[in-house]
């Protein structure tokens, strides 16, 4: 028989696994479902590991969801597939899942923020929950009637919606940037904020506003709103300070995108960041360290924030509580800020 007559080896079943290691088959599914503590002893445990081990087992997984009711898979959606955030929090998500045989299925809302449509016929049959990241209130309507657990990231708290949540500690974030400008002696601040209406853009606004308001001499000249990309960051910075009055010696930034387009604005006016202008941002993207100089932000744990937010829905279907809390967020001092020039 040549080899390419071989029979193809049959795949260990439970039944090889519990006869090896000399227990039942419903022993050997306790101990592979993660069940067995206080129900089989350690030694038994590890005789069925080591013998599932031994024998290259490995759990039909379809046969499983079949008996659970599960398809085993999370939908994760997000505003944009090109802000490297989202991709940060999909991969966090996507590694915690595949430690307990998830998948997870990424959907770009096609409206950004807005509302996202149901991107299934029947939601119900094709998922066990959603995880939404950085949606506005009320985006997920099209997926509520789907019955499904919902997990919000960086979302409203007042929202009574979802069955969990995961925030960052964004307000924190805010005041952090905001005291490390204040503490290098700024006192006038031009704020280039998001023009995507969502809860943790509103929270950076309040957060910069209630930090300046307990300085006396402290505060933002003018607020200008853009769309998250560069070119409308920098124009709108360019319109900002073209207008006459005093002019803003830090701009506070909502992203690291914005941000960028504040330090070309500058250049073009031929303001040099940070001796003239400081600029900071917020993400801690890739980008800021590709900018010249390289940008203060505040570092958030995206990867973080897509494993606790698969954490919540594990959490949700096993009918336990996620872990409560917001994550901590850091500032990242860099080069582009520094001291006003004197007499500004």
């Amino acid at each position: 028989m040549t080899s390419a007559q071989q029979p193809v080896p049959a795949r260990p079943t439970s039944r090889d696994v519990a006869r090896a290691a000399g227990v039942s088959q419903a022993t050997v599914s306790l101990v592979l479902g993660g069940k067995w503590p206080g129900r089989v002893s350690e030694a038994t445990a590890g005789r069925v590991r080591d013998a599932a081990s031994d024998l290259g087992y490995r759990p039909n997984l379809a046969a499983r969801s079949l008996r659970l009711g599960r398809t085993r898979t999370a939908l994760l959606v997000v505003p944009a597939l090109t802000n490297e955030f989202f991709a940060r929090v999909y991969a966090g998500a996507a590694a915690l899942a595949a430690e307990h045989d998830f998948g997870v299925v990424l959907y770009p809302s096609p409206d950004g923020a807005g509302p996202a449509r149901d991107p299934f016929a029947s939601a119900r049959a094709a998922l066990d929950g959603v995880i939404a990241s950085s949606m506005a209130a009320g985006a997920l309507e099209a997926l509520h009637g789907a019955d499904l657990p919902l997990v919000m990231l960086d979302s409203d708290p007042s929202d009574t919606g979802p069955a969990a949540r995961v925030n960052l500690d964004i307000a924190d974030g805010m005041r952090q940037v905001t005291e490390h400008l204040l503490g290098l002696g700024h006192r006038r601040f031009l704020h280039l904020a998001s023009a995507v209406d969502t809860w943790t853009f509103a929270v950076r606004a309040d957060a910069l506003h209630g930090a300046l308001d307990a300085v006396e001499d402290a505060t933002v000249l003018r607020t200008v709103r853009a769309a998250l990309d560069v070119r409308a960051g920098r124009e709108a910075v360019e319109r900002a300070l073209a207008v006459a009055g005093e002019r803003p010696t830090a701009i506070v930034c909502d992203d690291d995108i914005l941000a960028a387009g504040a330090c070309k604005a500058a250049r073009r006016l031929g303001l040099r960041v940070p001796d003239e202008l400081s600029v900071t941002g917020f993400d801690d993207l890739a980008l800021a360290t590709a900018l010249e100089p390289e940008l203060t932000t505040v570092r958030l744990p995206a990867e973080r924030v897509g494993e606790r937010g698969m954490e919540a829905l594990l959490a949700v279907l096993d009918g336990r509580p996620a872990e409560p809390g917001r994550l901590p967020v850091r500032l990242v001092v860099r080069g582009s800020t520094a001291p006003p020039a004197a007499g500004a």
